[in-house]
C-alpha cells in the first residue's frame, strides 16, 4: 500500500519535498517465531516399550532399572506392562491417551493423576487439575491438586540418544481424606520428546510439612518398537 504524504504549506507545494514524500514505506518483516518440536512418531502400538534407570539423588544409588511395555490401546486409552530387572512381579497400568495414568493394581485416579501432557505444548502453557486416589483394597484415599506449566523447549541427552524436549514444571498438593492434618508436596519436572510420545527424563521430590522424604529422577536408556 503506497502511502503519501504532502507538505501542508501552500508556498512549499511545488518543493522537493513533496516529490519525496511520495516515496512508499516498506512493510515491516513480520516477527520470526520458533517452532516447537513436532511430534513425529505413530500413535501407541502394541509391543512399543520405554526403558529407565530410576536413581535415589540422595544417596546416588541407581535404585531400579525398569522397562513399560504397550499391551493395549484403545481409542481412550493405553495399557502398560511394567518389567522390574531382578523382580519377577509385574505391575499394570492404564492411562488415557495424553499420558495421565488412570488406575494401576492397587489404585484408582479420578480423572486421573494429573501427570501427562495437555497438547498443543509450547513455552509459557499451563494447565492444572483436582483428583482422587483410591486405594479401595486399604481403605486409603487421598486428593491431590495439580498445576503444570511448559516452562522452556531443552535438548536433552541420555544413554537413548539426544532429543528435543518440552520441560515441564508440576507441583502437587495431597491430602489425606480421613486426616486432612496429613499432607505431601510434590515439585517434579519433566522432559517430554515429542518424537518419541514419552518422556526421557524426570526429577521429583517429595515433602511433609515441608521436610524433604524422598528424591528420585530417572532417565530413558532405550526404547522401540516391537
Amino acid at each position: 500500500m503506497l502511502r503519501c504524504c504532502f507538505l501542508a504549506s501552500f508556498g512549499l507545494l511545488l518543493s522537493a519535498n513533496a516529490l519525496s514524500a511520495q516515496t512508499p514505506n516498506p512493510a515491516p518483516a513480520p516477527a520470526a517465531t520458533a517452532s516447537p518440536p513436532q511430534k513425529t512418531m505413530e500413535d501407541p502400538q502394541v509391543g512399543d516399550h520405554w526403558t529407565y534407570e530410576a536413581r535415589d539423588n540422595i544417596t546416588g544409588e541407581i535404585k531400579s532399572t525398569y522397562t513399560s511395555v504397550v499391551t493395549d490401546v484403545s481409542a481412550t486409552d493405553i495399557s502398560i506392562r511394567n518389567a522390574f530387572v531382578g523382580n519377577p512381579n509385574l505391575g499394570y497400568e492404564v492411562y488415557d491417551r495424553s499420558w495421565n495414568r488412570t488406575s494401576n493394581d492397587s489404585w484408582h485416579y479420578s480423572p486421573s493423576d494429573g501427570a501427562g501432557m495437555k497438547a498443543p505444548l509450547a513455552v509459557g502453557k499451563t494447565w492444572s487439575i483436582n483428583a482422587t486416589d483410591l486405594n479401595n483394597s486399604a481403605g486409603v484415599s487421598w486428593t491431590r491438586s495439580v498445576s503444570s506449566k511448559v516452562v522452556a523447549q531443552e535438548t536433552v541427552t541420555t544413554r537413548a540418544g539426544t532429543f528435543d524436549t518440552f520441560k515441564i514444571e508440576t507441583s502437587v498438593d495431597y491430602q489425606n481424606t480421613k486426616d486432612p492434618t496429613r499432607k505431601l508436596q510434590e515439585t517434579r519436572q519433566t522432559w517430554y520428546a515429542p518424537p518419541i510420545d514419552h518422556w526421557v527424563k524426570q526429577a521429583s521430590v517429595m515433602r511433609a510439612d515441608g521436610r524433604v522424604r524422598n528424591s528420585t529422577s530417572a532417565e530413558l536408556i532405550e526404547y522401540g518398537r516391537r
